[in-house]
C-alpha cells in the first residue's frame, strides 16, 4: 500500500517491505564471474518479456539513436587488515573497511589524493580487541619504508571515524590502498578476493576512484560490446556515483519509510549536463538508457537537484555570495516533495549550469540519498540495464517502480530458467518510457 501526499502534508511512501521478498536459493547466486564479461544472460522487458539473449548481443535490442550512460566510478581496495600481536604472541587481525571520507576530505577525490593524513568513516572488525592508541603497519614503497598508522577518533551509529597517518608527504592515500588494500567483495561471497576478482569486480571503463562496491550492471560490458554499440552509432556517456556499502543492504525495517538510505557522492562534468539537455531537446527521440541503478539514481538526482535549486532561487537574485561553495545535496524523499513543481528538464539542468558557472567549477559535486520506490515519476531515464537483486532491497524497489507488480513474474521466470543472481550474475534490460 502506498500513501503519498505532497506539500506540507507530505508523508514518505509507506510500503511494506515484506511485499518485496522472494526465496533466493543459494544455487541461483553467482559467487564467481562468467568466463567472459559479455557471456551473462540478458532478459529484455518491454511491458512483457520480449526476448532472452546475452549481453554480447545487447546492441540488437537498442535503437541506433539510444544514449547509454555508465557509472565510471572505480572500486577502491577498501579493506585494510592490521595484524595485532596478542599477549599469547598469537597474531590477531583487525579489519578496517573504509566507507566514506569525513566531510573535510570530500569530494572523494580529495581523500584519495590526501598526503600524510586522511579521515574516513569505517566499519571495524575486531574493534573490541583494539585497545591501543594506534595500529601500525610497515609498508615498502620502492627502496623506502614508511609507517602507516590508524587511530580511532570516535564512534557514531556503528561506524568509527578513523584517522590514517603516514610519514611520507610524497605518497597519496590512493597509493597506500593499492599496496595494502583488499577488494571488498559483497558480504554474501564468503571467500577471499583473488586475482580474478581484482579484474572482474571492476568495470572496463572505471576511472574515478571512490566506490566500495561495484556498479555491477557495467561488469558485463566488454570492449567487444562497446565496439558493437559504436558500430550501431549508439552513444556511450559517463558520469560518476561512488557506490557506498549501504546501497546493496536489505531493508530491515517493516516499511520503507523507516529505512535510512545511505547518502552517496556524485560527480558529473558540465559537458554531460549540457549533453542531457541536448538529448532531451532533440527533435528525434533519443532514449536515455541507464546502465545500472547507480547511474539511474545519479541521472534522476541531477534533475531534482536542479529543481531544488530553482525553487530556492526563483523570484530572487540568482547569484548570492552565500551560495559560493555551498554543497548540493538531495534528501531521501525530497524528489517526491518537489514533484509538485512543474519544472522542465532544460530549466532544471540550466539551473545547475548557472550554479556551476557562479561557483567557477567544471564538475558538479553533490550527495544524494534519492530512494526510488513504486510511485516514483521518472524524469530522465527511459530504460535501465541491471542485474537481478536481493530480496527486500532498495534496488528491487527500483525494479518495481518500473514494472510494478510484474517484478514477481519476471524474477520467478529468471529463477525457473536458471538465471544467475546478484553482482556477478545475469541481468535485464527494462524499458521505462516507450520512446523507442
Amino acid at each position: 500500500m502506498l500513501i503519498c501526499t505532497f506539500g506540507a502534508m507530505f508523508r514518505p511512501p509507506q510500503i511494506a517491505i515484506e511485499a518485496y521478498n522472494y526465496e533466493l536459493p543459494n544455487d541461483r547466486i553467482a559467487f564467481t564471474p562468467t568466463d567472459d564479461r559479455a557471456g551473462s544472460k540478458l532478459l529484455v522487458w518491454d511491458q512483457a518479456i520480449i526476448a532472452e539473449s546475452h549481453y554480447a548481443n545487447i546492441a540488437e535490442y537498442l535503437p541506433n539513436n539510444a544514449q547509454l550512460f555508465f557509472n565510471n566510478s572505480k572500486v577502491i581496495a577498501a579493506r585494510l587488515l592490521f595484524e595485532k600481536p596478542s599477549q599469547e604472541n598469537n597474531a590477531s587481525i583487525i579489519e578496517i573497511f573504509c566507507l566514506e571520507p569525513a566531510k573535510q576530505f570530500t569530494p572523494v577525490v580529495l581523500a584519495m589524493q590526501a598526503k600524510q593524513c586522511v579521515e574516513w568513516y569505517c566499519l571495524v572488525g575486531g574493534a573490541k580487541k583494539w585497545k591501543e592508541a594506534f595500529l601500525y603497519k610497515e609498508l615498502q614503497f620502492g627502496d623506502k619504508k614508511i609507517i602507516f598508522k590508524a587511530q580511532k577518533i570516535k564512534q557514531e551509529e556503528g561506524q568509527f571515524l578513523i584517522r590514517f597517518l603516514w610519514d611520507d608527504n610524497s605518497i597519496s592515500f590512493s597509493e597506500i590502498l593499492h599496496i595494502i588494500g583488499k577488494i571488498p567483495l559483497p558480504p554474501y561471497i564468503q571467500r577471499a578476493a583473488n586475482q580474478e576478482d581484482v579484474d572482474r569486480y571492476q568495470t572496463t571503463y572505471a576511472i574515478e576512484e571512490g566506490s566500495v562496491a561495484a556498479p555491477t550492471a557495467g561488469l558485463h560490458f566488454s570492449k567487444e560490446v562497446f565496439k558493437s554499440l559504436a558500430e550501431k552509432n549508439i552513444a556511450s556517456n559517463f558520469i560518476t556515483l561512488h557506490v557506498g556499502a549501504g546501497t546493496f543492504m536489505p531493508v530491515k525495517s517493516d516499511t520503507i519509510d523507516e529505512h535510512i538510505m545511505h547518502a552517496e557522492f556524485i560527480e558529473v562534468h558540465k559537458d554531460e549536463i549540457v549533453r542531457i539537455i541536448e538529448i532531451k531537446n532533440s527533435k528525434t527521440p533519443k532514449p536515455i538508457v541507464s546502465v545500472g541503478t547507480t547511474t539511474l539514481r545519479t541521472l534522476e538526482s541531477l534533475y531534482w537537484l536542479g529543481v531544488k535549486k530553482y525553487k530556492e532561487l526563483k523570484g530572487a537574485d540568482f547569484l548570492k555570495k552565500a551560495e559560493l561553495g555551498e554543497a548540493l545535496s538531495l534528501g531521501q524523499w525530497e524528489a517526491y516533495e518537489l514533484d509538485e513543481f512543474e519544472v522542465s528538464v532544460e530549466v532544471a539542468f540550466n539551473t545547475l549550469l548557472k550554479w556551476m558557472e557562479y561557483n567557477q567549477t567544471e564538475k558538479l559535486f553533490a550527495k544524494t540519498q534519492l530512494m526510488v520506490t513504486p510511485g516514483y515519476h521518472f524524469k530522465i531515464c527511459d530504460a535501465l540495464v541491471t542485474n537481478f537483486h536481493q530480496p527486500k532491497s532498495t534496488l528491487l524497489l527500483i525494479i518495481a517502480a518500473i514494472v510494478k507488480e510484474q517484478w514477481k513474474e519476471i524474477y520467478q521466470h529468471a529463477l525457473d530458467n536458471e538465471y544467475r543472481f546478484l553482482s556477478y550474475g545475469d541481468g535485464s534490460l527494462f524499458w521505462i518510457n516507450k520512446m523507442h
